[in-house]
C-alpha cells in the first residue's frame, strides 16, 4: 500500500512538545490511545499481527483522530463491523518474511482468529503452510503460495487474496486480515526490550538458515547451530524471531505444529510486555512502535472498527482464550502426502474439506471438559463407517466426537448403505466403559460386543484395500438416524 507523503504524521515533528510541562499530561494521554489501539490484537489473540492502513492511501496513523473523535466513531449506533450481525467475526492473521528475507513473500504464518461477540471468547486455529489447497489459475498448491502469487501480480493484493482463498476451502466469511513481515516483528521486540518466554522442550536446529548466506560456498556455512534450551529465556527480537521459525529441530520440536506453538508462546510474551503499564510513560518507545507499524504492516480494518472491536472484546479472560490447530496427529483432520512433483503437503483426511468446514463453522463447539477427560484418559480410538448414501455423515460425527476426546483412527463408507440405526461395535469387550457410555449417550446408538461374521468378511475386503488401517477400539456405523434432514435426528452436541 502507497502512503502520500503529505498525508503523514511526523510524530517526532508533532505539535507535542516533548519537553513541555505544559503538554505532559495530553501526552500520556493520547500515547495510552496509541497503545491501547496497538495491544487490541495482542490481547485478544497472543498476535504481534497489528494494525496499519486501511482507509484510502494513507496509514491510519496519520489518520488518528483526537480522543474525543474516536469515542464519537465507537459511539456510532449506524456502523457495524463486518461480521457483526452473525455473532462471529473472522480475522486473518498473516506473518510474511518481507523484503529483506528468501521468499519473502510467502506466508510463514497463517493463524485464523474467530471471535464471539456475545460470549466473548476467541478461539485461535493454525493453519499449517503446507495445506494444499486449490488456488485461481494454479491448480492445487501450498496455502503458503497465495500471498506470493498475489502481490507478484498486484502489490498490496496478498491479504485479500489470501483471505479469499482460505474462505473458499473453508466455507467461511473472512471478514479483515492483518499482515506483518519479520522485520517489523524482530524490531518491535527490540523496542520493548527483551521477552522472557518458558522453552518447553530443548531446540536444537543444526540447520537455522542464515540470513544472506542462501548462495555462498561451502554449502554448510548456510547454516548456523541454534540451540535454545529448555526452562526461561529471555529473547531479543532476532533470537525470537529464530525460535518461532525453526524447522529442522531435532525430537518434538521437528514440525510445523511445534512451531506454531513457540510463535503462540512468544507473541503471548509480547503481548504482557506491551501491557505492562511502563510503556505509557514512554511516549519516544510508542512513536517508534508505531513507525514499524506504518512500515511492516498491511490490513483491511479502518481504525474505526478497531477501536470499536477494542471496545466490545477489551475485557476479554485468558480462560476464553482457545488455541487450537489443524494437523496430521492422532485424530488430527490432516494427512501427510507426497504430491506429483515430490514435494510434502498436507491433505484433508476425508478427502475433501468437508470435516474440516464442519468444525470451523463449529468451532466454539466444546465438550465438558469432565466428559472430555473420561475419554482421553482410556485414550479411546474409533472408526467411524457411514452406513447410508446420504454424503458427509460420517465426518460430520468425526468432527462431533473428536471434541470429547475419541482418536478417529479412520473415516470412510461401509459397504452396506442400509442403516437405519446407528450401531457401535465395541472391540474391547466393556474394557473402555467410561468411552463406551459417552458414546452411547452422545448417539444414542446400538451396542454390540464384538463383530458379527458378516462384518468380519466385510471388514477384511477394507484392510486388504487398506493396509495402514489398525484395530480400534470402537467401529461406529452411522445411520440414517444421523442425517441432520431425518426428522427425529439425534444430534450429537445435545
Amino acid at each position: 500500500m502507497k502512503l502520500n507523503k503529505e498525508d503523514n504524521i511526523d510524530l517526532k515533528e508533532s505539535s507535542f512538545d516533548f519537553k513541555s510541562q505544559k503538554n505532559k499530561k495530553k501526552l500520556i494521554t493520547k500515547s495510552a490511545v496509541y497503545i491501547t489501539v496497538f495491544v487490541f490484537v495482542l490481547f485478544l489473540v497472543f498476535s504481534s499481527q497489528i494494525v496499519s492502513s486501511g482507509q484510502g492511501t494513507a496509514s491510519w496513523i496519520s489518520k488518528l483522530p483526537i480522543i474525543s473523535h474516536i469515542k464519537r466513531l465507537v459511539e456510532s449506533a449506524d456502523k457495524k463491523l463486518k461480521g457483526e450481525e452473525t455473532g462471529k467475526i473472522n480475522i486473518l492473521l498473516l506473518g510474511t518474511g518481507g523484503k529483506n528475507h528468501d521468499g519473502g513473500l510467502l506466508t510463514d504464518t497463517i493463524i485464523l482468529a474467530s471471535l464471539n461477540i456475545e460470549e466473548k471468547k476467541a478461539v485461535l486455529l493454525s493453519i499449517p503452510r503446507d495445506l494444499s489447497a486449490p488456488i485461481e489459475g494454479k491448480g492445487w498448491r501450498k496455502i503458503n503460495n497465495v500471498n506470493a502469487y498475489a502481490e507478484v501480480q498486484s502489490k498490496g493484493s496478498g491479504g485479500l487474496a489470501v483471505s479469499q482463498a482460505i474462505s473458499d476451502i473453508f466455507d467461511i466469511p473472512i471478514d479483515y486480515y492483518l499482515r506483518l513481515d519479520f522485520d517489523g516483528f524482530v524490531n518491535i521486540i527490540d523496542e520493548i526490550g527483551k521477552i522472557d518466554v518458558y522453552v518447553k522442550n530443548t531446540l536444537d536446529d543444526k540447520t537455522y538458515p542464515i540470513l544472506g548466506n542462501e548462495e555462498i560456498e561451502p554449502y554448510e556455512d548456510r547454516f548456523e547451530h541454534l540451540y535454545i534450551e529448555k526452562g526461561w529465556q529471555k529473547m531479543d527480537g532476532e533470537l525470537a524471531l529464530k525460535y518461532v521459525r525453526s524447522r529442522h529441530s531435532r525430537g518434538v520440536e521437528g514440525s510445523d505444529f511445534a512451531r506454531s506453538k513457540r510463535q503462540q508462546k512468544v507473541l503471548e510474551a509480547v503481548k504482557e510486555k506491551l501491557l505492562s503499564k511502563y510503556i505509557l510513560f514512554k511516549p519516544m518507545m510508542i512513536t517508534n512502535i508505531i513507525e514499524e507499524l506504518d512500515e511492516h504492516v498491511s490490513t483491511n480494518l479502518k481504525i474505526w472498527e478497531i477501536v470499536k472491536l477494542w471496545n466490545i472484546f477489551k475485557n476479554i479472560e485468558d480462560k476464553n482464550i482457545t488455541n487450537k490447530g489443524l494437523d496430521n496427529g492422532p485424530g488430527g483432520l490432516l494427512v501427510d502426502m507426497i504430491n506429483e512433483s515430490g514435494a510434502y503437503i498436507l491433505v484433508p483426511r476425508s478427502g475433501d474439506f468437508g470435516e474440516i468446514q464442519y468444525m470451523v463453522n463449529n468451532i466454539f463447539s466444546n465438550a465438558p471438559a469432565r466428559t472430555k477427560t473420561r475419554v482421553v484418559t482410556e485414550k479411546t480410538s474409533i472408526e467411524i463407517l457411514n452406513g447410508t448414501r446420504v454424503n458427509g455423515l460420517a465426518s460430520k460425527a468425526a468432527a462431533d466426537l473428536k471434541k470429547y476426546g475419541f482418536e478417529i483412527s479412520h473415516i470412510g463408507n461401509f459397504s452396506k448403505q442400509d442403516f437405519e440405526k446407528s450401531t457401535i461395535y465395541d472391540l474391547t469387550y466393556g474394557e473402555k466403559i467410561n468411552s463406551l457410555t459417552v458414546l452411547r449417550e452422545k448417539t444414542g446408538a446400538d451396542i454390540n460386543f464384538g463383530l458379527p461374521e458378516w462384518l468380519i468378511a466385510d471388514l477384511a475386503k477394507q484392510l486388504n484395500k487398506e493396509e495402514d488401517i489398525k484395530q480400534p477400539d470402537f467401529i461406529f456405523i452411522v445411520g440414517r438416524d444421523m442425517d441432520p434432514s431425518a426428522s427425529n435426528v439425534k444430534n450429537i452436541e445435545e
